[in-house]
């Protein structure tokens, strides 16, 4: 397997006090479903690591079930009693011995609960630290840390928005548009441009509600809105040596509602820096 070279420059400062124990994994469990967990189980199978696949009622015969070399039931069709249920999980991953759980991405993948209760386990949960998911979780929190970072963000504010008439205090502020957002989750839930004065109450009210019923938080809070921008993201990758590597840009403007679309690696916007 190809992995890419380490630049020592992003290598996290300072020297590392003390360098944890890496742990050997053998076999790991793949807490999700379909292509997602087929991916999982190649890079795995080229690393000579054995895999454990989990499956629902629905997919008794799916793709990864076939491909993983052991696989387990976890219940029926309802996420909610299969992919989702975490208990299950850390009881098959113990049953088959199992090193670490892959979440693959949705699920459990983002949940820092499921993270500290696989740790709890005495297993290794591939991710992020639990703290590290539970402080990004909060788009409020990360704007706060992007702030102290120094890197720039759109005009907006760092606390959940009280009510309709602070939301327009604020609006008026910064000026229309604007975009109230769900301090809570993604995938574009809990979003709503606003144009002008007249939709505020209605865009609260319903991005509120979309929020509580998505994430069961009904925070919301608001920044400037940029129309027809380039969406760019970079991928960023860290071991527990304190080792940092990037994956290079992603164009991910294309999207619907809010939601990306299609990822594309060939970026061809760029932003040439100027001092004003």
């Amino acid at each position: 397997m190809i992995r890419p070279p380490l630049n020592p420059l992003l290598r996290k400062e300072g020297k590392i006090k003390k360098k944890m124990k890496i742990k050997k994994i053998k076999k790991i469990l793949i807490a999700n479903r379909g292509e997602i967990a087929v991916r999982v189980i190649r890079a795995c199978r080229e690393m000579e690591i054995k895999t454990v696949a989990v499956f629902s009622d629905a997919d008794r015969a799916a793709l990864h079930v076939r491909r993983a070399d052991e696989a387990y039931h976890i219940g029926p069709n309802t996420p909610s009693e299969s992919y989702l249920n975490v208990q299950k999980i850390i009881d098959v991953a113990k049953k088959s011995g199992a090193d670490a759980i892959h979440p693959g991405y949705g699920f459990l993948s983002e949940n820092a609960d499921f993270a500290e209760e696989i740790n709890k386990a005495g297993l290794i949960f591939i991710g992020p630290d639990p703290k590290v998911i539970r402080t990004m979780g909060s788009k409020i929190e990360a704007r706060k840390i992007a702030q102290k970072a120094g890197v720039p963000i759109v005009p907006g504010i760092e606390r959940p928005l009280q009510d309709v008439k602070e939301a327009l205090k604020v609006a008026k502020e910064i000026g229309f548009p604007v975009l109230l957002k769900a301090a809570a989750g993604g995938g574009g839930k809990g979003m709503r441009a606003v144009h002008k004065e007249e939709e505020l109450k209605s865009a609260f009210e319903m991005a509120q509600s979309e929020a509580i019923k998505s994430f069961k938080d009904g925070a919301i809070y608001i920044e400037k809105y940029v129309e027809g921008p380039h969406h760019i993201e970079v991928q960023i990758f860290g071991d527990t040596q304190g080792n940092v590597i990037h994956f290079f840009e992603r164009e991910c403007s294309i999207q619907r509602r809010h939601q990306k679309v299609i990822e594309d690696h060939r970026v061809s916007y760029t932003i040439e820096h100027q001092d004003h």
